[in-house]
């Protein structure tokens, strides 16, 4: 299987802060491709450099096989961006942003209006085409971000987080079009604050930390680091007495997060620290109110990796 992507010792500087550090890693033609990391890891300032809205300080891109730097608009015409920040205009119908979008690529007359109709109709708003992105719900409009990015038949799209801040009857819809999208032959790099959208759709994952890849495998192979680790959920009754510090301190603790009303602990799996963790929580006087340990997932492997959390 060709690489639609290859990326060779990529790098990128500001001033004396590296944000990407010597990257490298390739992307197979029919893989919806998972890149993870914190904020600030260089997932975003990548991708940048990938649609060419960065120069790279150093390292080569190729897409297809050409380089992106050599061949900037066979580059450009073949790849699709799905922004985190919604990239469409208020003042125009969802038709005429479709068509703004893909008059870019070159499109024009009847090509350019099937491909727009055609885009509308796949995100499901082919109904909404004279109605203005003002009147939309925030999941409408990150469809319609979508349909931006996908008129003009892109080999390869990347979504930087398209399921932001939607609610769950539209992120259900996206996530099944990235996969239809797939199916139709379309490569994909798709990032998410949303651990189990990654481990649901993506084929394989990428995890970067510093600027650096740190791992790279299917989740299956991703998950196999960890074998040596455990991930205990405790149910609470609220975090106001939470002392989280104290927590991390426990010998064979990695990381500690609070999620609502249940604690999150990725531990060392040789280490016996529950007795240990549990003394703690009745000294600071927080309720428990269960107590479970989890099978290691893609969540426990990226704290593992990085001990940070995704929102942090």
């Amino acid at each position: 299987m060709s690489n639609v992507l290859t990326i060779r010792n990529l790098t990128k500087t500001f001033g004396e802060f590296v944000a990407v550090d010597n990257m490298s890693l390739a992307v197979r033609e029919g893989e919806i491709f998972g890149f993870l990391g914190a904020n600030g890891a260089g997932k975003s300032t990548t991708i940048s450099m990938i649609a060419q809205l960065l120069r790279p300080t150093k390292g080569e891109i190729e897409l297809l096989g050409k380089s992106v730097a050599k061949h900037s608009a066979f580059a450009k015409s073949n790849v699709g961006i799905v922004p985190q920040d919604l990239a469409i205009y208020e003042n125009m119908t969802a038709y005429e942003n479709v068509s703004f979008f893909a008059g870019l690529y070159g499109l024009r007359g009847a090509l350019l209006k099937e491909r727009a109709e055609e885009a509308l109709d796949f995100v499901g708003l082919a109904d909404k085409s004279k109605q203005y992105p003002k009147n939309f719900s925030g999941g409408m409009k990150r469809r319609l971000n979508i349909a931006c990015a996908i008129a003009h038949r892109p080999k390869l799209i990347i979504m930087d987080e398209p399921t932001v801040g939607i609610d769950p009857q539209s992120r259900n819809y996206i996530l099944r079009s990235v996969q239809k999208l797939n199916e139709m032959g379309c490569t994909i790099i798709y990032t998410s604050h949303y651990m189990e959208e990654v481990e649901e759709i993506c084929t394989r994952i990428a995890i970067v930390d510093h600027g650096k890849m740190i791992a790279d495998g299917t989740k299956e192979q991703l998950k196999t680091i960890i074998t040596d680790k455990k991930e205990i959920w405790i149910g609470i009754k609220d975090d106001t007495t939470l002392k989280l510090e104290k927590l991390r301190q426990i010998p064979g603790v990695i990381a500690v997060r609070a999620e609502e009303t249940t604690l999150k602990i990725n531990s060392r799996g040789e280490v016996n620290n529950l007795n240990r963790i549990m003394q703690q929580l009745i000294e600071d006087q927080v309720e428990i109110r269960s107590v479970e340990e989890q099978a290691p997932n893609l969540e426990a492997v990226f704290l593992t990796l990085t001990g940070r959390n995704l929102r942090d």
